[in-house]
């Protein structure tokens, strides 16, 4: 899909900081990254933003020159050195002026390709991923699309024949979207055999166009099973590794006994993995993918496991002791996570080991608090955080890119994440939260001046708030609606954007 420009999404799955603590969960050593490579980045907010945030030397390509142009606006804005290019798969791979690679990444554009690109990406892998080195990769996964695939096809289908080239994409999904309701009104007998299909539609109107287009209208869309994924990939010499989602690994949530028992008998890993998504019947799988794994002892899993960097990523009032697996939501125990977490409230970065340390005599074990750890960097409660060195040497730079993407919120909400130097990747930050930074900058104390500052600034533009699903049409009614957030900004989301170093 090439007429229609890609959302300004960030992917935290692509933060190369997250290898470290999931291939310890797993037993797996975990690879030094100094150098990583995004193939299909979009517009280029997650490239940039980890570029900026680390000190790894990022490179990558997207073949829409549109999206390539503004991902090169923000790494000289940031002057990360991020090298980015609008060359295909083919030409990228034969530049001989990359580097080899300690980290791949490749999100989600595998489901919208053809074999041949397929091959190429493969091929690069192979050559230009060092042996230790790790691919993350996501993409579209059987059997969890299957219901919904002739659905899918039949919307493309409509777009192609039935809408009119000449009215531009977003009107031919608005259109294939309004058949398909007609379709389902019939009572077809597919309905019948799925109905989750009518459910599935309605959530596809709320949505973006944008991501619509890429996600559903591209020529090749193709969901392929884990194991024909393995299949690909084994003339890169890649084994897989784990799940890049911490909370996949948390079997508590995701599976019941009887499932667990059921997995623990296979004694294959990858059938076992094919067999897991059938039991949660998988849609979407982000997977590592790694040239050599190295397993480690147990002695080494903890001692390395205590040695990780965590920092408190909300405010602690704001902190929600439940969590939704596949199971459905779990509640958390706060005789565990309580202690925990409130031995993080300060905002101050602390590594596991001094977390053992300090709730020891609460009786919680290394165990729980590594589990505990991916439970909540998971859910978004907590981050893992980068040496100081690091924090140091990219300050500099996410100060830069926060700085282009705060000009960027006078005009619009596009870009929803600001870098953090101390997570090496992207903390969210909505419009308003970015226009109430820049209003501190101008030395705004007060919660009614930031509604005033910002409200100046929707009013020039004729912008007005529209709070559940209603636009507010008075002045009176959009100054207290942001007079309100500005209050709940300046007590709870500017002390952990200070403690992560975003301003």
């Amino acid at each position: 899909m090439a007429d229609i420009g890609y959302t300004y999404g960030y992917y935290s799955e692509l933060n190369p900081l997250r290898i470290k603590q999931i291939f310890l969960y797993a037993g797996l050593k975990f690879p030094e990254i100094g150098t990583a490579c995004e193939l299909g980045f979009g517009q280029g907010i997650s490239l940039n933003v980890h570029a900026a945030a680390s000190a790894i030397e990022w490179h990558g390509t997207d073949f829409n020159p549109s999206q390539v142009v503004f991902a090169q606006e923000m790494a000289t804005a940031s002057d990360s050195g991020a090298k980015l290019f609008d060359d295909s798969f083919e030409s990228f791979s034969s530049r001989p002026d990359l580097p080899d690679y300690d980290f791949i990444g490749v999100h989600g554009i595998w489901s919208w390709i053809n074999d041949e690109n397929r091959a190429t990406i493969v091929d690069f892998v192979r050559r230009k991923l060092k042996v230790g080195g790790v691919l993350y990769i996501s993409y579209n996964t059987l059997p969890g699309w299957s219901s919904f695939a002739p659905m899918r096809h039949l919307l493309t289908e409509h777009a192609k024949i039935i809408g009119s080239e000449g009215l531009g994409i977003i009107t031919r999904i608005n259109g294939a979207l309004e058949f398909s309701e007609k379709l389902l009104a019939a009572d077809p007998r597919f309905l019948r055999t799925n109905p989750q299909v009518s459910e599935r539609i309605k959530k596809l109107k709320e949505q973006n166009r944008s991501y619509l287009a890429h996600e559903y209208f591209n020529r090749d869309w193709h969901p392929i099973h884990f194991a024909t994924m393995g299949d690909w990939l084994i003339p890169a010499k890649l084994s897989y590794a784990c799940s890049a989602n911490q909370l996949d690994h948390l079997d508590i949530l995701n599976l019941s006994n009887e499932q667990q028992a059921l997995l623990n008998a296979i004694p294959d890993a990858m059938f076992r993995e094919s067999v897991r998504d059938f039991i949660v019947n998988q849609q979407f799988r982000r997977d590592y993918w790694v040239k050599g794994a190295c397993k480690l002892s147990a002695l080494e899993k903890d001692d390395q496991s205590r040695a990780l960097r965590v920092v408190m990523a909300v405010h602690r009032t704001e902190i929600v002791l439940k969590v939704t697996g596949s199971l459905g939501a779990a509640t958390l125990s706060d005789s565990v996570y309580g202690p925990i977490l409130d031995f993080l409230a300060d905002y101050k970065i602390k590594s596991l080991g001094q977390i053992e340390q300090a709730v020891k005599d609460k009786g919680i074990a290394l165990p729980q608090i590594i589990q505990a750890a991916m439970l909540l960097i998971g859910s978004g409660q907590i981050s893992l955080a980068q040496e100081e060195t690091v924090i140091v040497k990219a300050k500099k730079h996410t100060d830069k890119l926060n700085k282009f993407i705060l000009r960027k919120a006078n005009s619009n909400g596009d870009i929803t994440y600001l870098a953090s130097p101390v997570t090496g990747g992207g903390i969210i930050a909505g419009r308003f939260q970015q226009l109430f930074l820049l209003g501190l900058s101008n030395g705004l104390k007060q919660p009614s001046d930031f509604a005033q500052f910002v409200w100046q600034i929707l009013s020039a533009q004729r912008q007005k708030i529209v709070k559940d699903g209603n636009k507010l049409e008075t002045v009176e009614e959009n100054i207290k609606e942001l007079t309100e957030q500005a209050t709940v900004f300046l007590e709870r989301q500017l002390p952990v954007l200070k403690a992560l170093q975003v301003i």
